[in-house]
């Protein structure tokens, strides 16, 4: 299981990686430059949006993997109802919110209902690893979370009983 995530985070950094390499002649042009072994014509070669700063690029893959290495290392905790910690137990948005505190130090809302209006919504293809997905378990809006971990998959607390574990994304 982390193999493949591995897989998908190296993925994804190989995927920036290239993208990079190939902006770096047309930075040059930008610049003045003419870089070795490149051929540009301005007439052809239209004028690439600024990429982020790899260092920018490289945090960010880096707390994807922290995340969900944080998710990944409280398998087995017990499910307890307005639990928030490994030691009591937790629920859904307990889980989440103790791993991206510990992990990346963001301190997120309470509930899975709060949670949701964070951030930026993202359709199921285009999840990465470290994103929160949510579901309507009691009828209601975003009444559970979960951590995405890729491959379709996520971590999470599910309910009375059970334990945190990973699940498929297309289980009904």
């Amino acid at each position: 299981m982390l193999t493949t995530m591995a897989k998908s985070l190296f993925r994804h950094a190989f995927i920036a990686a290239l993208l990079l390499t190939c902006n770096a002649a047309a930075w040059a042009q930008q610049r003045g430059e003419q870089p070795d072994n490149a051929v540009l014509s301005p007439a052809l070669a239209p004028t690439p949006a600024p990429a982020p700063p790899a260092s920018l690029l490289d945090q960010a893959v880096d707390k994807a993997g922290e995340l969900v290495l944080g998710a990944m290392g409280q398998l087995g905790i017990r499910y307890k109802r307005g639990g928030t910690t490994p030691e009591r137990g937790f629920d859904c948005s307990g889980f989440v919110q103790h791993v991206y505190r510990n992990t990346v130090g963001l301190l997120l809302p309470r509930t899975s209902a709060e949670m949701a209006h964070e951030g930026t919504k993202v359709s199921k293809s285009e999840l990465q690893p470290g994103d929160l997905v949510f579901f309507n378990t009691l009828r209601r809006t975003y009444s559970h979370v979960g951590i995405y971990i890729g491959d379709g998959k996520f971590v999470h607390a599910p309910s009375t009983g059970g334990v945190v574990r990973v699940e498929s994304m297309n289980v009904p």
